[in-house]
């Protein structure tokens, strides 16, 4: 990193920026497993918060008339907040973690390194993000406000476990470019009022767009699972409301139609068209290979 760079207090330029990635990237990596896989727990039951608030909204605007692109932008506003919480707060989220192709691509993490941090952090939030939609569940949530709560979050899981295998991946791509450019930009904060600021509008983008996020959807879809599957009584009430009786939500489709494609492409858009293609503009090394290209 620059000496100017050190000692501003403006943020930093992206060139430090992606060096400074290059390094969290090393470090994420060489995380002890189990470390590793309690933060990644935390992160997980962060975005399902996150994702449970964005529930909770689009509940109480569903019936008011709210236009669908103002539904769509508040419930991502509120959704950030799982985001704001994993990297201020510390955890391990695996579409962020697709970043860590910039250390890959110059040795400084190998392929087992960083497969290993890939596979034990997807882990870890698929066991916060389930475990938090069963705690929910538990609380009777979906019952709030005369049962509008659980409505939100059955179509939210019938609409996610519809999807075609190839526009999720399309979605998916979208979804995690954002991502990773919010957990890009942090990386040239300087307080965390900065990092608040530069996680709002691509996550209220990609979330108002209803591009498709991995691990969001460890919450969303599961949590509309144990509404159907756990509590048939409530789902007997609602159930002539849902799109062909919500037939179509069960735990095959969300794995199979969703979880899988949109984890696909959620790789290909933090790592391909954010990780790699700022590793290619500022960290590749220059075809004569005496370091980094200017």
């Amino acid at each position: 990193m620059s000496n100017d760079a050190i000692f501003s207090i403006d943020a930093l330029l992206p060139k430090d920026m992606a060096i400074k990635a290059e390094d969290v990237g090393i470090v994420k990596a060489g995380l002890g497993k189990y470390r590793m896989f309690a933060l990644a727990i935390l992160a997980g039951a962060f975005i399902a918060m996150g994702a449970n608030y964005a529930t909770t909204v689009w509940a109480g605007l569903a019936g008011a008339g709210v236009p669908y692109g103002i539904q769509r932008l508040l419930g991502g506003l509120v959704f950030a907040t799982g985001l704001i919480m994993v990297i201020i707060g510390g955890s391990e989220l695996f579409t962020g973690n697709c970043l860590i192709p910039m250390a890959w691509a110059n040795n400084k993490v190998s392929t087992g390194s960083m497969l290993r941090n890939w596979i034990i952090v997807y882990a870890g939030n698929f066991v916060g993000s389930v475990l938090t939609a069963y705690i929910v569940f538990l609380g009777g949530q979906h019952k709030f406000g005369a049962g509008s709560v659980g409505l939100s979050a059955l179509n939210i899981g019938i609409a996610k476990t519809s999807l075609d295998f190839l526009p999720c991946i399309a979605l998916g791509i979208f979804c995690n470019a954002l991502v990773c450019m919010a957990v890009w930009m942090c990386f040239g904060a300087r307080s965390n009022t900065d990092k608040v600021l530069v996680i709002l509008p691509p996550i209220s983008a990609f979330v108002a767009c209803g591009f498709e996020h991995c691990v969001a959807n460890m919450y969303f879809i599961p949590s509309a699972l144990f509404i159907k599957d756990l509590d048939p009584a409530y789902f007997a009430t609602v159930v002539e409301k849902l799109k062909d009786g919500g037939q179509i939500l069960t735990w095959g489709n969300f794995i199979v139609r969703n979880l899988i494609p949109a984890t696909i492409g959620n790789i290909l858009g933090g790592g391909l068209m954010v990780g790699l293609m700022y590793w290619f503009i500022y960290l590749r090394p220059s075809w004569s290979g005496k370091g980094p290209v200017n």
